[in-house]
C-alpha cells in the first residue's frame, strides 16, 4: 500500500535509538524526510548513517537537542519550523514506589513526558491546519490503560499527555490534522533491555532468563519487533487515516485485559 506521505518532512523526537527510531525508519521508507533528534550528536550522526544503509535513497537529518529544555525545543524549531508530521518521544520514568513520588519527583516526569509533546504541538500545529494536513503521533505507554503498581510516574505524565491531546485534537481534526498515540508493551527496545536487566538483578537470573519471563507474561509469547511498531506508526501518519484521529493503540501482543 502506498501510504501517501512520501516527500513529507516528518520530525521525530527521541529517535537516536528504539522506538523512535523504529518509526522514523518506517517513515523514511515510504519517503518521507525525516529528522532525526537525542542529545548526543555522535551517536545521532551513527544513527543516521544507519538509516541510511537500511534505506537507499532515505533523506535523513539530524538535531542534537534536549527536549526537556525549552532553549533545546527552541533549537529544534529553529532548524525545523515546519513539519508534516510529528511523532512525540521521550524516555520515560524509572520504576518506582508511591513514597519515591514527592513533588520533585511529579514535576520531571510531566516536564519529560508530557511537557515537551504538548510545546512542539503547539508549534506546529499552525502550519499543519494551514495547509491541511497534519499527523502526529504520541508514542506513550500501556500503562496508560493497565497501570502498574510501579509504573506511576510514567502512567500519570502520559496519561497527561493523551488527555490534552484529546482536547487538542478536536479542534484541529476539522482541518485533516489528526492526533493518535501508540501504547506500546513488552516491545523488544533499550527500554525492554533496561526492564530485563532490572529484573535480572532482582531475582538473580540470567539476562536470557529474564527476557525468557518477560516474553512469558505477553499473550503472543513473545516480544513485539520495533519494526511492527514503526510500521503502525507510518500507517497512523498516513493520507489513508485521516478518519482516525484521538485513538490509543495498543501493540502489546494481545495482552490487554479490558474490552475498550
Amino acid at each position: 500500500m502506498d501510504l501517501g506521505i512520501s516527500g513529507r518532512v516528518a520530525f521525530v523526537a527521541a529517535s537516536s535509538q528504539g522506538l523512535g527510531f523504529a518509526c522514523a525508519r518506517s517513515l523514511a521508507r515510504e519517503g518521507v524526510s525525516v529528522w532525526l533528534n537525542g542529545r548526543d550528536e555522535a551517536k545521532l550522526a551513527r544513527t543516521a548513517e544507519q538509516l541510511r544503509r537500511e534505506v537507499p535513497d532515505a533523506r535523513v537529518s539530524y538535531v542534537a537537542a534536549d527536549l526537556v529544555a525549552a532553549e533545546g525545543r527552541q533549537r529544534i524549531l529553529d532548524e525545523v519550523p515546519d513539519a508534516d508530521i510529528l511523532v512525540t518521544n521521550n524516555a520515560g520514568p524509572r520504576p518506582g514506589a508511591y513514597q519515591d513520588w514527592d513533588e520533585d519527583a511529579l514535576v520531571s516526569a510531566l516536564r519529560a513526558n508530557a511537557v515537551p509533546a504538548v510545546e512542539l504541538m503547539r508549534a506546529y500545529l499552525p502550519g499543519m491546519r494551514a495547509q491541511r494536513f497534519g499527523r502526529i503521533v504520541n508514542i506513550t505507554s500501556a500503562m496508560v490503560k493497565s497501570p502498574a503498581p510501579d509504573m506511576g510516574l510514567s502512567t500519570s505524565a502520559r496519561a497527561a499527555l493523551t488527555a490534552i491531546s484529546k482536547s487538542i485534537g478536536k479542534v484541529a481534526m476539522r482541518d485533516n490534522v489528526t492526533i493518535n498515540n501508540l501504547l506500546p508493551e513488552r516491545v523488544d527496545s533499550p527500554r525492554q533491555q533496561y526492564m530485563a536487566e532490572r529484573l535480572m538483578s532482582s531475582a538473580g537470573i540470567s539476562l536470557d532468563e529474564a527476557r525468557d519471563r518477560i516474553a512469558s507474561t505477553v499473550t503472543a509469547g513473545r516480544l513485539g519487533r520495533p519494526e511492527e511498531f514503526g510500521d503502525a506508526c507510518a500507517y497512523l501518519c498516513s493520507a489513508q487515516a485521516g478518519y482516525i484521529g484521538g485513538q490509543n493503540l495498543q501493540l502489546d501482543g494481545g495482552s490487554y485485559e479490558g474490552l475498550i
